[in-house]
């Protein structure tokens, strides 16, 4: 039996084409990518051709721009259904808390899977497993939740939710499914790629891995002992297909593609009247320009990310200080060279977040930026806690990622100057993942959220251009 895999991870609601990064022999470039009315006509043209083909979506779905945050996600349950999924698991999908999360997935004709979330009575929150038979053979899914929904996100996301990194989990599933007759073994996860490996060098009995978080564009699978790992990018731009050949109940060949979804491939009209009208009501901030840009702005780098300077910025701009610090958010499409639009600034945040204040001494930004390059960088996956390294504007950090933890910032420098470890900084941030809660004092929520504090800002320098000194340095 031949048996075709798709897979698509961290569409993060990018629900129509739009930018995208790519990269050639002369660096990087952008170029209209994605929407679910294109990803719709590849899927149904793959399945024409193979009528045994299994759809998984590996998480980071409804949430990521402003009209799937304003809907709370429900806005994607008919495109969604339109797609008709095997299964999915979750992240960000808690954005809205447990119950609604409930509320979304009890919507889709699929089952949302995930093996590794807890109520507080010890039940499983979610389905953990499906087996689906297709000419007499079973494959067995089993899905896990990323791990850190309750460890790094707000703590409305997780609610009362346990997370674990689903090592004790999966093998009991494992052995339930094989007794159940399952002849393939697929992992749906959202842990990201470092900790899907590490679980699959502990875990035996894995056939194929899908794997979702840490946007990895693979263009050919991950051998990890018997197991193959796959992950398809980001933001729908992208559609994993992984084709099986499978006899007696065993894998005896396969081949990956990684399929651009690009303007070759021909937009499904029936989808494309389910999106339409979604955006209908959000032509006005499309259309607004707000600003320029001098140079391509993206955040899909490890460490400096030029996008996040411009939110920056703005936080600096409205609240008079000159440090900023947010999450290394991974989420959110590039703005190409040219002009910038009210769309572009909630692509950024889709929540639009307040704009807050905090004092910080010296001390107190070193440890709390160690903390986060431990984390980012732990030589432990299961200790990395997501995201990239922390977003800063306003100092300067020659780090040695190598270096043990505590000890990665060789400098810390403000201004030019090292920092002071008893000096108290004024310091805008976002969200409470830009200041965890445990540091600092006189933690002030400003009039301003995120969005307006960009636009006043662009109002004042309309040409944006990045400072030429970037904020880490790898020495």
């Amino acid at each position: 039996m031949k048996l075709d895999i798709l897979f698509i991870n961290d569409v993060h609601g990018y629900i129509a084409p739009h930018n995208e990064l790519f990269y050639d022999e002369n660096g990087e470039y952008i170029a209209e990518a994605g929407g679910y009315a294109r990803l719709h006509s590849k899927v149904e043209e793959i399945r024409k051709k193979n009528p045994n083909t299994l759809l998984f979506d590996g998480g980071d779905t409804f949430h990521g721009t402003k009209p799937i945050v304003d809907s709370k996600g429900e806005a994607m349950v008919p495109i969604l259904n339109k797609m008709n999924f095997d299964a999915m698991t979750s992240h960000w999908d808690f954005a809205y808390g447990p119950e609604q999360h409930k509320n979304i997935t009890n919507q889709l004709n699929y089952p949302n899977l995930a093996c590794n979330i807890f109520k507080p009575n010890g039940e499983l929150f979610s389905t953990p497993s499906k087996i689906f038979s297709m000419e007499g053979i079973k494959i067995g899914v089993i899905g896990v939740a990323a791990l850190i929904v309750d460890k790094v996100m707000p703590p409305s996301f997780a609610g009362d939710l346990r997370f674990t990194a689903g090592l004790k989990e999966v093998p009991q599933h494992i052995d339930k499914l094989k007794k159940e007759g399952a002849d393939v073994i697929i992992l749906l996860s959202h842990n990201g790629m470092p900790q899907d490996i590490a679980l699959l060098k502990q875990v035996e009995g894995i056939d194929i891995c899908l794997s979702a978080h840490t946007h990895n564009r693979l263009y050919s699978p991950v051998k990890v002992k018997d197991a193959l790992l796959i992950q398809c990018g980001c933001h729908g731009s992208f559609l994993g297909r992984m084709t099986l050949n499978i006899e007696e109940g065993k894998i005896q060949s396969h081949r990956y593609n990684l399929i651009t979804i690009d303007e070759k491939i021909k937009e499904n009209e029936e989808m494309k009247m389910l999106v339409d009208p979604i955006l209908e009501g959000y032509k006005d901030i499309q259309n607004n320009i707000v600003g320029k840009t001098d140079q391509l702005l993206h955040r899909y780098a490890t460490i400096n990310a030029s996008l996040d300077e411009l939110m920056h910025q703005g936080a600096c701009f409205v609240t008079d200080t000159d440090i900023c610090l947010s999450n290394g958010w991974r989420y959110g499409i590039p703005i190409k060279k040219g002009d910038i639009t009210e769309d572009d600034l909630y692509n950024m945040a889709p929540m639009n977040p307040p704009v807050s204040v905090i004092e910080l001494t010296g001390k107190e930004i070193k440890s709390m930026l160690e903390e986060n390059l431990s984390r980012t960088f732990s030589c432990d996956p299961m200790k990395q806690m997501g995201g990239y390294a922390k977003r800063i504007f306003g100092l300067h950090l020659n780090i040695r990622i190598e270096n043990p933890d505590g000890e990665k910032i060789q400098e810390l420098l403000f201004k030019g100057n090292h920092i002071e470890m008893d000096k108290t900084y004024k310091v805008s941030f976002i969200t409470v993942q830009g200041v965890p809660k445990k540091y600092g004092f006189n933690r002030q929520q400003t009039e301003f959220r995120l969005v307006e504090a960009m636009k006043r800002y662009l109002e004042a320098h309309p040409h944006f251009s990045l400072l030429k000194n970037k904020t880490y340095r790898l020495v």
